[in-house]
C-alpha cells in the first residue's frame, strides 16, 4: 500500500487538491489498516483523511518557496556530490 503514496512535492508544480485528498487517503488506510472502513468507523476515518489533506495543504502554502528552493542545483559549489 505505502507504495501507491506519490510524492507531491514536484519543481514549480503545486499539487492538484485530488493529489492532496488521494494522498491523505492512502495515508490513513495505511496507518488504520482499513482499506474501506465500516460504517461505525466511517466519520472518525473521513474525519482524519480531511486533517491530513489539511495539513498537507497547509505545509504547501507554508513552505513552498523553502521546499522548492531545495530542489535547485547549487551552483556554488559547495555541497555538491562528487
Amino acid at each position: 500500500m505505502c507504495r501507491s503514496i506519490k510524492q507531491l512535492r514536484q519543481k514549480n508544480v503545486e499539487p492538484t487538491p485530488e493529489e492532496i485528498h488521494a494522498a491523505a487517503l492512502q495515508f490513513v488506510r495505511k496507518v488504520s489498516g482499513y482499506r474501506a472502513p465500516s460504517r461505525r468507523n466511517q466519520i472518525a476515518f473521513d474525519h482524519a483523511v480531511g486533517e491530513i489533506a489539511d495539513a498537507t495543504r497547509r505545509l504547501f502554502a507554508d513552505a513552498t518557496r523553502r521546499l522548492f528552493a531545495a530542489l535547485e542545483p547549487r551552483t556554488d559549489g559547495r555541497n555538491l556530490k562528487s
